[in-house]
């Protein structure tokens, strides 16, 4: 592994998204280049069965240039606020600086993510002194006025935090982990992702639209007449950018990019072929049914999100 470049990478998620972070990892693995390693941290509660389960070490069957460390946080952030139904696992990316100290730069990922390149060159190229955390922003948003008024700030300067490089040494030095901590027993709309924009408020490195496409960055991205990011971001983003299904899952229902998933989850060694056909199955049969009308929308809209 000395010979390797190794880039640290951290999930966090529970029981009920073992198979989705395999296809997660099965993406990130896919693209890894020859001289990449990655470190994988899993963080976990004291609750979970999937660490012993074994389910996460089939991806050595198909792969070999990585580790996987589970962590255990135990009941830390129990009394963290919590709504929409996100639990306090989400809270769990606030620690990492202190849970994984022998980095002093670190990645992390939601797992409801699709990976289409190495990380190597974004991790080792981002240069994060002055700053403790870079992520993406959304330059346009349809809740501008919760950043007004709730955080004091844009969307241009509000990050995704499912997709974040730490400045950890920074954050350890600064004991930025207290802080993250007290602000997250306030009633935040966005939880985890409202503290970090709180916290790290004017040490936030902002990067290029491909390590973060949400839902809202698609609709910029696909707009020629957009300001926002230069033709190369774009065209790097809409072809290997880290799609991120922030909304509706593609393992539950259709939505934008679903077709990627189901694309490396047939990679997978997590590939049921009962479970791909019953998918497929119920959704042409729910599509059958739609008025003709509703159907042509949906074949038109398909069609210029194509283009």
């Amino acid at each position: 592994m000395s010979s390797k470049n190794v880039v640290p990478i951290v999930f966090s998620f529970d029981d009920n998204l073992v198979m989705q972070a395999g296809v997660c990892m099965t993406s990130l693995l896919h693209h890894a280049k020859p001289e990449t390693f990655y470190d994988i941290f899993i963080l976990h509660d004291s609750e979970a069965k999937f660490p012993s389960s074994g389910i996460l070490e089939k991806l050595f069957l198909q792969f070999s240039e990585f580790s996987i460390q589970y962590v255990n946080v135990g009941s830390d952030f129990r009394d963290a606020f919590q709504i929409r139904g996100i639990t306090q696992a989400t809270y769990y990316r606030l620690l990492i600086p202190d849970l994984i100290p022998q980095y002093d730069k670190i990645m992390y990922h939601d797992v409801d993510v699709i990976f289409r390149d190495d990380l190597s060159s974004i991790y080792f190229d981002t240069d994060l002194t002055g700053y403790y955390v870079a992520g993406v922003s959304t330059p346009y948003s349809d809740i501008e006025q919760y950043f007004n008024e709730k955080i004091q700030t844009t969307s241009s300067k509000y990050i995704a935090a499912g997709d974040i490089i730490f400045n950890s040494k920074a954050i350890r030095d600064d004991n930025l982990v207290a802080k993250f901590r007290e602000l997250a027993k306030l009633n935040w709309k966005y939880q985890d992702m409202d503290v970090i924009n709180v916290a790290c408020k004017g040490k936030i490195k902002y990067l290029s639209p491909g390590f973060c496409v949400v839902g809202t960055t698609s609709e910029i991205l696909k707009d020629r007449d957009q300001q926002y990011y230069t033709q190369e971001d774009v065209e790097y983003a809409l072809k290997y950018g880290i799609i991120h299904y922030n909304g509706p899952k593609p393992w539950n229902t259709w939505c934008l990019n679903f077709d990627i998933w189901w694309e490396y989850y047939r990679k997978s060694v997590y590939f049921d072929p009962e479970f791909y056909y019953s998918f497929y199955n119920n959704k042409l049969d729910e599509y059958d049914r739609l008025p003709l009308i509703k159907r042509i929308k949906i074949l038109l809209r398909y069609f210029k999100t194509m283009k």
